[in-house]
């Protein structure tokens, strides 16, 4: 079966143009070589040393290749499998295709111009020469389609690796990893750690499009258990970022040292578990302290306000409201009052209900203990 360049032209060299041809692969794949170097910047000292040795052999195979064809001889795609592996290699080098196509470009013509000087030289006839200027040039479409499909190749399998290592990277951060296991995936990662990293947690579904409008750094899970994901956000620029999650569902943690996001997720997590309307952790602390142990505020309630439930409950109710106004405005008898929507007289009648309940009323610790149990509770 022939080679399906072959169906370019009826181009087919004889063998006296193909042998002068080939005496001069060694001469025109150096010329390639060398007009690349000159022409195209990113090679200019790409191609020296070992590695010029090793491209100017490619040259050469492609270039003997490419005869071949023109001959009628070649029936297989070997040019555009290393043509493959050459964008693939590209990439690896850090160039882009850009370069190699320029590469490319100057590499055709100077072929061109010594293949075509030496097979005038043969005898070939002009009508050939210009089927035989079609072919090279059909043949280095082939080439540089073949590359760009290699470079496109290898960065989307290299795109997948880091993604990986990125996802492996937010859940070492997440499970408190060590900082060796952190450093490791750090590396692996290609990633550049910040000063500090913000927990945000919001529907997995909202995950990815909303990192899309953060900062480039960011780590993303998007399939956490119970359809959560999380965003850990580096040196997040606090205001804006609430700013920029107004219309989702997001709860966000505070800024922690890299190495402990680990952190804020927790507090984001504890939060959300805690209330569906919270959205910025550093507005809630008091209720993230006092339900960081719900048993034991239980039971802190359960033995400051004792005093109360030996009264009827809606006597117990009263105090309790009148209670939890005084200590929230220290005791300031006419603002009390303004709170619970009384008269002033009524509170000093009450507050001296609360003195016989709880006579060490004046007592720092028993102030804490009851600011703790009255000042978050609805009653």
């Amino acid at each position: 079966m022939s080679h399906p360049l072959r169906r370019v032209t009826d181009l087919s060299l004889d063998a006296t143009t193909v042998t002068a041809l080939r005496s001069a692969l060694r001469a025109t794949a150096d010329e390639v070589v060398q007009a690349i170097i000159d022409e195209v910047p990113p090679y200019a000292n790409a191609l020296s040393g070992r590695m010029g040795g090793t491209i100017r052999r490619a040259v050469r195979t492609a270039l003997g290749h490419y005869l071949d064809l023109a001959s009628g001889n070649a029936t297989g795609g070997d040019g555009g499998d290393a043509a493959y592996e050459l964008g693939r290699g590209e990439v690896r080098a850090g160039r882009s295709m850009d370069a190699l196509l320029g590469a490319y470009r100057v590499g055709a013509r100077v072929a061109w111009r010594c293949l075509a000087a030496g097979a005038v030289a043969a005898g070939l006839p002009a009508t050939e020469v210009a089927k035989f200027a079609e072919l090279t040039f059909a043949y280095i479409d082939e080439l540089s389609a073949a590359s760009a499909a290699g470079h496109a190749d290898e960065l989307a399998a290299r795109g997948r690796d880091q993604e990986r290592h990125l996802e492996h990277l937010a859940r070492d951060l997440l499970a408190g990893a060590t900082p060796d296991v952190l450093l490791a995936s750090v590396q692996r990662a290609g990633w550049q750690p910040p000063h500090t990293l913000t927990a945000v947690l919001l529907p997995a579904a909202q995950a990815r499009p909303a990192y899309r409008a953060l900062d480039p750094g960011t780590l993303v899970l998007d399939d956490l258990p119970d359809g959560v994901g999380v965003l850990l956000v580096p040196d997040a620029d606090r205001p804006r970022l609430l700013r920029q999650l107004t219309d989702r569902t997001a709860v966000v943690g505070p800024p922690r040292p890299w190495k402990r996001a680990s952190a804020s997720y927790a507090r984001a997590v504890r939060a959300r578990s805690l209330s569906a309307d919270i959205r910025d952790t550093e507005e809630h602390l008091p209720e993230l302290v006092l339900s960081a142990d719900v048993d034991a505020f239980a039971d802190l309630c359960a033995r400051a306000l004792a005093p109360l439930r030996t009264l009827p409950a809606a006597t117990a109710r009263r105090l309790e409201e009148t209670l939890r106004a005084w200590l929230l405005h220290q005791g300031r008898r006419d603002e009390v009052a303004a709170a619970l929507f009384v008269h002033p007289q009524t509170v000093r009648y009450r507050m001296s209900q609360l003195r016989e309940l709880f006579p060490d009323l004046a007592s720092p610790h028993r102030v804490l203990e009851l600011t703790l149990a009255v000042g978050l509770r609805a009653g």
